[in-house]
């Protein structure tokens, strides 16, 4: 039996992995502006892994997609590994899981996986072992030859993930990567997800509508409030590893889902007692 182990304790580790500092973004339109996000402040040490939770429309993926450099901010500073994304972005310093799997149907898994290594030039040998590496990191070791559409929802986004993995990325974004996936197929990605933090050292960023899916996964749990967006509070997460089954049945897990809830609740406009 595997020995339990504190949550490793992350935050003091020098640079931040992504600095956030009064970020705002606002979406002009020809109906009025939309203020997606206020004042946000937040940083995610190296190693972290940070959970983003809040109703729909408020800002979470907005804020994912700020810090891997697919929209500019309106305001503030925020930072990627000390650059700006930009920057970041040209040194491939991150790699993004979309809701939708997003593979190619033509390719197999092998050359979807392949398909990021071959843009950048990766000498052959090297691109071939890297994306057997990443299919067998994410138990996929044996449907290199199939095609995406021979695969479950599931084995999809774990194909996904092991492209967003393939280049060694410092910093893994998720946008709600199991959404659409039934709670028990969920659960078990969750579990694989967090073996595939823990084994890669990546800092990590998720969004999520599942309070127990960020408390199960995370170092700590930043819920947002209502638009505009903003951090209503900072949940730490102190269970130990290695999480599973018996993780979510203990009183600890309860109590921090709870906390989490009060402040969605908070940031929501209810009162705890509503």
């Amino acid at each position: 039996m595997t020995a339990t182990a504190p949550a490793p304790t992350v935050r003091d580790m020098g640079q931040p992995a992504v600095h956030l500092k009064d970020l705002n973004m606002v979406f002009r339109g020809a109906q009025g502006d939309t203020v997606a996000l206020k004042d946000a402040n937040l940083d995610i040490a190296q190693g972290e892994f940070i959970s983003l939770i809040g109703p729909s429309g408020c800002g979470k993926t907005t804020l994912l997609r700020l810090m891997a450099d697919l929209i500019k901010p309106t305001g503030g500073e925020l930072l990627v590994g000390g650059k700006s994304p930009a920057q970041a972005r040209q040194e491939r310093a991150y790699g993004y899981v979309f809701q939708a799997p997003a593979l190619l149907e033509w390719r197999t898994v092998l050359n979807n996986v392949l398909l990021p290594l071959d843009v950048m030039n990766t000498p052959k040998a090297t691109r071939q072992a890297r994306a057997h590496e990443m299919l067998k990191l994410v138990g996929l070791e044996g449907f290199a030859g199939r095609y995406p559409w021979q695969l479950s929802g599931g084995m999809q986004q774990r194909v996904s993930i092991a492209r967003a993995l393939a280049f060694d990325p410092n910093l893994l974004l998720m946008d709600e990567p199991f959404g659409a996936l039934d709670e028990i197929t969920r659960e078990h990605l969750n579990g694989e997800l967090l073996r595939l933090w823990q084994e890669t050292g990546k800092t990590g960023g998720f969004v999520t509508h599942g309070i127990s899916e960020a408390v199960f996964l995370s170092t700590r749990v930043v819920v947002m409030t209502s638009r505009p967006g903003k951090i209503e509070g900072v949940v730490d997460i102190d269970l130990p590893y290695p999480r599973n089954v018996e993780t979510r049945e203990s009183p600890r897990f309860f109590e921090l889902a709870t906390k989490v809830r009060e402040l969605l609740r908070r940031g929501h406009g209810f009162d705890a007692d509503d």
